[in-house]
């Protein structure tokens, strides 16, 4: 790898593709794994979401648009319920929430995760009970923690020894009682992205177990009157396909909780392993079914308790991504299409969307992989390596590094990439003023519209000139 100024990209030496990137045998063919359940190709190559064509949904709410198949939604909200039964699962609101989502979310017998006053305010809109809430942040403003109070959140994720002391005073003053978990590091780095990977020590979150932080931050809880202490809370990272982190970290937390109850006489009732659990969004991911995940932590928590002679605590879990990305595309129309010559007389294709590095930051910030496929037509053409890119005046502004797409893809095409439910939206922005898509439910023949598409307008007010 080598440095360049657009990106670590552009430093790559092979221009033929990853390794894991073969040619498909049918390049009109899904690669199912990477779609909701409810999204096909009809004989045509006419891309369909639970009845509805891609070329309707770009005629009724223009390209380029979120496009949310809510069965598919719902079907793994109800199957990480299941799958944890008797325990608390949280949906990630950072990956993405709007008052529709937060509804969905509250109906299929989840909890809520919030991180700032304004997906809190989101939740609050929606109707979500304070109870079922979770507020996550490193750096919460005394606002936000005393709107936590009013709505009476369910879990305040304390995350240093300045917020406990302000969540103290803010609810003594109140004649609140805040309920609290407190978050540690357990020295466990996921693999995963350097970026997203959240329990090793050298970082901004909770409160470092090996140093000794975190049984005085127990300790500060649980002295504190107007705060009551419920447990611990660890998290590893992000788009994570094994449970090895897991034991590990729950082997280091549990250790903690022993301390606790032998240094404090305080037996921990809550424990939050956190989650992150990653998906498909390329040929490359095999993420394990929400059972098989249930099964493994719940084995894992079970031993250790065993072997510390701990009381089993009632367990949470944050599936992360796991619920809104597989169940989202986004839809784009093309428009330029330009085929560059490489050494070895070889080539590669550049697509041009309409959207971008806007509504999906995570192939330039991670190198993020993504897939596509042509979604308007069937192609009779042969595939070859192809780029899609957007239309930002940036070398970086790269959607899908690498695939192999139709070589007659041209203007007016309709394009679709899978896995787009998590971050894209939360992340999106307005570089080079171009408004945030549409976000579009689908579901059983019906689309509606459930965060509509920005204006210039909406830009334009912000501007007081």
């Amino acid at each position: 790898m080598v440095s360049h100024e657009a990106g670590a990209l552009h430093g790559q030496a092979g221009h033929r593709g990853p390794e894991w990137l073969t040619p498909p045998a049918d390049g009109n063919a899904l690669v199912r794994a990477l779609w909701p359940a409810n999204v096909v190709k009809d004989r045509d190559g006419m891309l369909t979401v639970a009845g509805v064509t891609a070329a309707a949904l770009a005629d009724d709410f223009g390209t380029p648009a979120y496009v949310v198949d809510e069965d598919d939604f719902r079907t793994r909200a109800r199957a990480f319920r299941d799958a944890f039964a008797g325990y608390d699962v949280f949906y990630a609101g950072k990956a993405f929430l709007c008052r529709a989502v937060a509804g969905w979310v509250i109906e299929e017998g989840l909890n809520l995760d919030v991180c700032t006053g304004g997906e809190l305010a989101v939740a609050v809109r929606a109707g979500v009970p304070g109870h079922r809430i979770g507020f996550h942040g490193n750096n919460k403003s005394d606002a936000e923690l005393i709107r936590a109070l009013e709505v009476g959140v369910g879990r305040i994720i304390v995350d240093s020894f300045d917020e406990i002391a302000r969540l103290s005073e803010l609810a003594s003053r109140r004649g609140a009682r805040g309920s609290v978990l407190v978050r540690v590091t357990a020295g466990v780095e996921a693999h995963t992205h350097e970026y997203i990977a959240t329990a090793h020590e050298d970082q901004k979150f909770g409160f470092s177990i090996s140093e000794g932080d975190a049984l005085e931050a127990v300790r500060r809880v649980a002295e504190a009157p107007a705060l009551q202490l419920l447990g611990l809370h660890s998290h590893i990272g992000s788009q994570i396909f094994d449970t090895s982190g897991f034991e590990v970290a729950a082997r280091r937390v549990l250790a903690l909780q022993l301390r606790v109850r032998d240094e404090f006489g305080i037996e921990l009732a809550e424990l939050n392993l956190g989650g992150g659990f990653g998906i498909a969004y390329t040929t490359q991911d095999d993420p394990q079914p929400p059972q098989a995940l249930a099964d493994s932590i719940l084995d894992i928590v079970t031993h250790e308790c065993r072997a510390l002679g701990l009381a089993a605590p009632h367990l949470s879990v944050e599936p992360g991504r796991a619920i809104a990305g597989p169940s989202t595309f986004t839809l784009y129309e093309v428009g330029t299409v330009k085929r560059v010559l490489l050494d070895a007389g070889t080539s590669r294709l550049y697509v041009s969307v309409d959207g971008g590095m806007s509504d999906n930051i995570r192939t330039a910030l991670y190198g993020a992989d993504y897939s596509c496929t042509l979604a308007s037509r069937r192609s009779t053409a042969a595939v070859t390596l192809g780029r899609v890119v957007g239309k930002h005046c940036e070398a970086g502004d790269v959607v899908v590094n690498h695939e192999f797409v139709a070589a007659d893809i041209g203007p007016g095409d309709l394009l679709a990439v899978p896995g787009t439910g998590a971050y894209c939206r939360s992340m999106a922005s307005n570089y080079n003023h171009l408004p945030r898509p549409a976000v579009v439910a689908v579901k059983e023949g019906t689309a509606r519209l459930i965060v509509r598409r920005e204006t210039e307008e909406d830009l334009l007010s912000l501007d007081v000139g």
